[in-house]
């Protein structure tokens, strides 16, 4: 069984240039944890390039083994340094964790 955790979020600031950057913040930092955190297996991740109107600002598709892994990732230190970045420029947030 793989775990794979998908999340998207949407900024808080308004303007889209601010939004555009805190986007391409979180994904840069989320995936420079490859190679850091050893329970990812795959990860992807990137700022929203179509329909700013209507589609979340970034998203992050992340697998590992089992719900375990995804744990330890969730608690890794270099990811919560992620979060605490995350929490600082998000406005909503949306996941979903499903076996493939």
């Amino acid at each position: 069984m793989t775990l794979r955790h998908v999340v998207s979020w949407q900024m808080a600031a308004e303007d889209p240039a601010v939004r555009a950057e805190h986007a391409a913040g979180i994904a840069s930092r989320l995936a420079a944890l490859v190679g850091v955190v050893p329970e990812i297996r795959a990860l992807s991740t990137g700022a929203n390039v179509a329909y700013p109107d209507a589609n979340w600002d970034v998203s992050l598709v992340a697998d590992f083994d089992d719900l375990a892994g995804l744990e330890a990732y969730q608690v890794h230190p270099a990811h919560q340094e992620v979060v605490a970045y995350v929490r600082s420029v998000v406005g909503n947030r949306s996941a979903v964790d499903f076996e493939v």
